[in-house]
C-alpha cells in the first residue's frame, strides 16, 4: 500500500493557520526562553544593562529638558515624568529592533521546517517584556525614593501597555518582513526610533504642545501610549487627552492589521528570499 504524503503549506486558511500557531507554541517558547538567555550571553554586567541604560537615558533627559530647557513638568518631579514615558517607549523601540531583524537572525530555521512565521517576531516582542519588568521595578524604587505613590488610576496600566502592544506588533510585523525582503530596511529602522525619540513626548509632557495642534500630534501612536502610562502612573497630575487616546488607538488597530496582513501575505515566499 502506497505511503501517504502530508503536505504542509505556508499559506493555509486563516482558520487552520492560526490552528497552526497554537500547536507550535512550545517552539514560541523555545525561542522566547533562548533570546532571554542569548541577549545577556557574554556580557560583563549582564542583566544589569537593563538598569543602566534607562536610568542613564533618564538623567540626560532630566538635564537636557528639565534642566537646561526649563520645561514645564506638570507638577511632578521629572526624573518621574520621564521614567514613566520611558517604560512605554523602551518596550516599543527594543521590540522593533529585535523585532525587525528577527526573520534574518533566524533564516537556517526559516529554510529548515515550516512553522508559522509570525511565531518569531512575535517572540522577540515577548523577550522584551523582561525589560520592561525590569524598568517598572525601577520605576517603582524611584516613585518611593520620591515619596510619590500612585493612586486608583494604576489598576488601568495594562490596559495601557495593551495599548503598547498594538503598534509595537503591527509595526515589528511590517519591519520584520519587509528587512527580508529589502535589507535596507536595517538601517532605516535606527534612524525611525532616534526620530521617534525626539518627536515623542519622552523628554516633555504632551501637554506643552498648543491645542490647536493636539490632534495632529496625537497621529503618533506613541504619544497616546505615553500620556496613558503617565496619567497610570503619576497620581493624577497629568490628564488624559481624550481625543489623542482614540486616535491612538485606531491607528494603532489599522497598523496591526495592516502589519499582519502583509505579513500573511509574504510569509510564503520568505524562506526563498531570505
Amino acid at each position: 500500500m502506497p505511503q501517504q504524503e502530508l503536505l504542509i503549506e505556508p499559506n493555509r486558511p486563516v482558520l487552520h493557520y492560526w490552528r497552526d500557531v497554537w500547536r507550535y507554541r512550545e517552539l514560541f517558547w523555545f525561542l522566547v526562553w533562548r533570546d532571554i538567555l542569548v541577549r545577556y550571553k557574554q556580557t560583563v554586567i549582564g542583566i544589569a544593562w537593563s538598569v543602566i541604560r534607562p536610568l542613564i537615558t533618564m538623567v540626560v533627559f532630566t538635564a537636557v529638558f528639565g534642566i537646561l530647557a526649563k520645561l514645564p513638568d506638570s507638577g511632578v518631579p521629572y526624573p518621574l515624568l520621564v521614567f514613566a514615558a520611558m517604560l512605554p517607549w523602551n518596550f516599543f523601540a527594543n521590540s522593533l529592533s529585535e523585532g525587525s531583524g528577527s526573520l534574518v537572525g533566524n533564516a537556517n530555521l526559516l529554510t529548515k521546517v515550516y512553522f508559522p512565521r509570525i511565531i518569531i517576531p512575535t517572540s522577540s516582542i515577548i523577550v522584551s517584556l523582561t525589560d520592561f519588568v525590569i524598568s517598572l521595578v525601577i520605576m517603582a524604587g524611584i516613585m518611593c525614593w520620591y515619596g510619590y505613590l500612585p493612586d486608583w488610576r494604576m489598576v488601568t496600566l495594562p490596559l495601557f501597555l495593551l495599548l503598547a502592544f498594538l503598534p509595537v506588533a503591527g509595526a515589528g510585523l511590517w519591519f520584520a518582513a519587509l528587512n527580508v525582503r529589502y535589507r535596507d530596511f536595517r538601517y532605516l529602522v535606527p534612524f525611525v526610533l532616534q526620530v521617534g525619540l525626539y518627536v515623542s513626548p519622552v523628554g516633555f509632557a504632551s501637554s506643552i504642545v498648543p491645542e490647536k495642534w493636539r490632534l495632529l500630534y496625537a497621529l503618533n501612536p506613541m504619544v497616546g501610549v505615553i500620556d496613558g502610562f503617565r496619567w497610570a502612573l503619576l497620581r493624577g497630575v497629568v490628564e488624559l487627552y481624550w481625543p489623542g487616546i482614540l486616535i491612538s488607538t485606531i491607528l494603532s488597530l489599522m497598523l496591526l492589521i495592516s502589519g499582519l496582513w502583509y505579513f500573511r501575505k509574504t510569509e510564503r515566499i520568505l524562506a526563498d528570499v531570505i
